[in-house]
C-alpha cells in the first residue's frame, strides 16, 4: 500500500544570523519609520498598528545600501526555492517590492495573500520576547466542507493553519497566492521586519 502527499505547498526558511546585518537593518527601519509621514499616515488610515513603508516608499534598495545589500542576500534563496518548486521560468524572478515593517508586539497583520507576484517573503530583523507568530493557511480551506478537524498534534503537513514562530534571522519565503497572517503578541518592544515580493 502506499500513500502519496500531493499538492505540497512550501515554505523556505533560512537563518540569516548577522550575515543580514540585522543592527544596520533595525536602525534604518527606525529611521524610515522616524522620516516616513507619508508612511504614517497610510499606516493609521488602513488601521496597520505600527509602521510599514509598504504604500509610501518604493525605492528602499536606492535609497539605504543596507536594503540593496539584503536584496543581494534573499536573491540566491529565492533563486534556490524557485527550483525547489519546480518553476518553469524564462528569466530568473526579479524583486518587484521591498518595504519594512515596524510592528508593536500588540499589533496584527490580517490575513492576506499579495497578488501579481510569485514569491513573497519576510526578514525578521529584531524580534522582542512574546511576538506573534505568522501563520499560513491551507489554500483548500474553503473546499473542505464537511472534513473533520485535525486532532491536536497532528503532523504539520495535515494541519489546516501552520504557524511559525518568528526569530532575528529567520529569512521565510513562499509561494505569493498563499493566504498568511501575523498573530499579535504580548510583552513590549517592535517587531522589525523587511517582506518583498518577487515577479
Amino acid at each position: 500500500m502506499t500513500t502519496r502527499n500531493l499538492f505540497v505547498t512550501k515554505v523556505y526558511e533560512a537563518d540569516l544570523g548577522k550575515h543580514a546585518a540585522l543592527d544596520v537593518l533595525a536602525h534604518s527601519i527606525r529611521t524610515l519609520a522616524e522620516d516616513d509621514r507619508a508612511g504614517r499616515r497610510w499606516s493609521k488610515e488602513c488601521g496597520y498598528a505600527g509602521y510599514t513603508s509598504y504604500a509610501s516608499l518604493n525605492d528602499l534598495t536606492r535609497r539605504d545600501p543596507a536594503f540593496s545589500d539584503l536584496a543581494r542576500l534573499v536573491k540566491p534563496h529565492v533563486a534556490k526555492f524557485a527550483k525547489e518548486c519546480a518553476f518553469s521560468l524564462e528569466r530568473p524572478l526579479r524583486l518587484d517590492s521591498l518595504w519594512v515593517n515596524q510592528l508593536p508586539l500588540k499589533g496584527h497583520h490580517r490575513a492576506h495573500i499579495h497578488p501579481h507576484s510569485v514569491v513573497s517573503g519576510t526578514l525578521y530583523v529584531e524580534i522582542p520576547k512574546g511576538s506573534g507568530a505568522i501563520c499560513f493557511e491551507d489554500p483548500r480551506l474553503p473546499s473542505l466542507m464537511a472534513a473533520p478537524s485535525r486532532e491536536n498534534g497532528a503532523p504539520e503537513e495535515l494541519r489546516t493553519v501552520v504557524s511559525i514562530e518568528p526569530q532575528a534571522g529567520l529569512l521565510l519565503l513562499w509561494e505569493s497566492w498563499l493566504r498568511h497572517e501575523v498573530l499579535s503578541g504580548a510583552g513590549r518592544g517592535d517587531r522589525l521586519s523587511v517582506s518583498f515580493n518577487f515577479a
